[in-house]
């Protein structure tokens, strides 16, 4: 054994590390923004309350408090970046995570909602828990003097300290870190990197933009950190999260609030299959979600477990009785409720904060910024094209058919009943989405066709499925929407979208963004493909078919496996 082989045995596993980072993460930001605190406190909630019921529909199913926590714990953050050389140096930090950027978004290009941002998504590509939208502001958005003072602002500021660089460099060169400075490393995020400070420059600059309707620009150019826009927590069921949350702010009366929950649990109850269970909990074994008895009856406890969350909600955890906030936003982004693809996200407005700005002539001004709000999401099926297309055509609808933004608040059965008829295309079960294309699935064999092994005599992964040999599971979504990002940025700084003050506007690429890294993006669609290609493939070898397939269908399959393995 060599002398590096035997060093890199104690280094900390990158995963857990990453999970030590995004528990700190949460700690710190609950301390920052007592509302994300209060928020989770309601998801823990809703989210038990969820369980609740799917005990009574699946007897048997159980969570214990630590996997409740762990669940309901995976976490995407967004943050903020102004100069291409702290870009650079978030792409390592999040290397030292295990984390990789994923897929390339650029919002100048998302029609009335575009911001002056081109992003990624630095994540995990196998089971991902975390993930982190990383905006970096592009200022050749803005006209030259507009650029020179943002560029003037952003130069001087240092996010990463000398320690921090040097550990990443540390890692990259040794291949990892052992738990002293793995912790040293988390302790430079939660502290510096991220950490809120209520501190800005260039009160002038913040104020011009703002008045232009660049917000998010202002919040980039004029603070001294990445710190975190917003810290998502895992939801079970994102209706009965928003509804609870409402009606703990104040917006929802005890009585509608009761009757929106029991409707959110009643279409859980219509939507929780076997796949929703895998899909949420992957602490459950698919043969142990095989084995729990379904009981449809289960549902007669509905206005019970109301109830018990009506008492959960009067928890002093649960109370926003003292805290100033902006409200709920009124319409929750993505698909239709019980659609089950993509994601759909929520949020607590952007909350007004204290801030002290120092300027160039050493005058110091005491003000407020609104930016960081409290968004919520539910992951559901990784989309195939297919799917995606359909996805893009019923929400282009779904928003035409909305034109009236008072209706949402004036009669929400009403907004929720045309929002969803677009939608009307979409099956609603994991099966007749695999079935008919429009998400991708995980394939094993079954015991079944474990047991036919030598007697098979086709490859046809259509008719082993039909024949119970084969099952499936529909792939989890993983990613972000744009427009729906987009949409959560307009509702919460009011802002909806914005031009850009250049001679021309500048065309983004991901070429841009990956030689600014260093490092090439991940096309997250390829992944999902190759997933799903593993699986059938590793299917086909267990049942001793692989031999049956066209070479063809082989090689393409192994082609799509490329993507997983760097």
């Amino acid at each position: 054994m060599t002398a590096f082989a035997t060093a890199a045995t104690t280094f900390a596993s990158k995963i857990e590390m990453q999970h030590r980072l995004f528990a700190e993460l949460s700690r710190m930001f609950a301390l920052e923004v007592p509302m994300y605190d209060r928020s989770l406190a309601v998801n823990n909630a809703t989210n038990s309350a969820v369980c609740m019921l799917l005990g009574k529909l699946y007897p048997g199913f159980s969570i214990s408090d630590a996997q409740l926590e762990r669940t309901s714990g995976e976490r995407h953050g967004a943050i903020r970046i102004g100069r291409p050389d702290e870009y650079r140096w978030i792409c390592r930090f999040f290397g030292c995570f295990a984390m990789e950027p994923h897929n390339y978004y650029d919002m100048t290009n998302v029609g009335a909602k575009s911001q002056p941002i081109v992003a990624t998504a630095f994540r995990s590509m196998r089971n991902p828990e975390h993930r982190v939208f990383s905006s970096l502001l592009m200022t050749d958005y803005f006209d030259p003097a507009t650029r020179e003072r943002i560029e003037s602002v952003l130069a001087p500021r240092q996010v990463f300290s000398d320690i921090a660089k040097q550990l990443i460099e540390k890692s990259e060169k040794q291949g990892g870190l052992d738990w002293k400075d793995g912790e040293a490393l988390i302790r430079e995020g939660t502290e510096r990197i991220f950490k809120w400070t209520g501190q800005a420059r260039d009160h002038q600059l913040y104020k011009d933009l703002c008045d232009a309707g660049f917000k998010i620009a202002a919040d980039i150019a004029c603070f001294q950190s990445h710190h975190l826009n917003h810290l998502t927590p895992n939801t079970f069921w994102i209706d009965l999260y928003t509804a609870a949350m409402k009606f703990g702010m104040g917006e929802m009366d005890e009585a509608e609030f009761r009757r929106r929950a029991a409707n959110s649990l009643r279409q859980l109850a219509q939507n929780a299959d076997r796949q929703y269970l895998r899909l949420t909990f992957r602490h459950l074994t698919r043969e142990e979600i095989a084995r729990l008895p379904h009981d449809a009856g289960g549902a007669s406890a509905i206005e019970e477990i109301v109830a018990r969350l009506v008492v959960a909600m009067s928890a002093p955890e649960c109370s926003f009785k003292g805290l100033k906030h902006s409200g709920f936003k009124d319409t929750t982004e993505g698909p239709a409720v019980g659609v089950p693809v993509l994601l759909r996200q929520d949020a607590y407005k952007a909350l007004t904060e204290p801030v002290t700005f120092a300027n160039a002539d050493g005058t110091m001004i005491n003000t407020v910024h609104t930016a960081r709000f409290g968004e919520i999401e539910q992951r559901f099926f990784a989309t195939t094209t297919k799917g995606r297309e359909l996805y893009d055509r019923c929400l282009s609808q779904a928003e035409g058919a909305n034109a009236d933004p008072t209706l949402a608040k004036r009669d929400y059965v009403e907004y929720q009943k045309q929002y969803a008829a677009p939608f009307a295309a979409f099956p609603m079960s994991a099966t007749e989405l695999v079935q008919q294309e429009l998400v991708l699935a995980s394939y094993h064999p079954t015991g079944k066709g474990l047991a036919a092994r030598g007697s098979i005599g086709h490859a046809d992964l259509d008719v082993l499925v039909r024949d119970g040999l084969v099952n499936f599971e529909a792939l989890r979504y993983e990613d972000f929407l744009p427009v729906s990002a987009a949409g959560i940025f307009a509702s919460n700084l009011n802002q909806y979208g914005t031009k850009s003050t250049a001679h021309a506007k500048p065309t983004y690429t991901k070429q841009q963004l990956e030689a600014i890294m260093g490092r090439q993006i991940i096309d997250t669609d390829a992944v999902y493909l190759g997933l799903q290609a593993e699986s059938i493939l590793a299917t086909y070898e267990a049942l001793g078919v692989i031999s049956l397939m066209s070479s063809q269908e082989r090689e393409r399959l192994q082609a799509a496996c490329r993507v997983l393995h760097g």
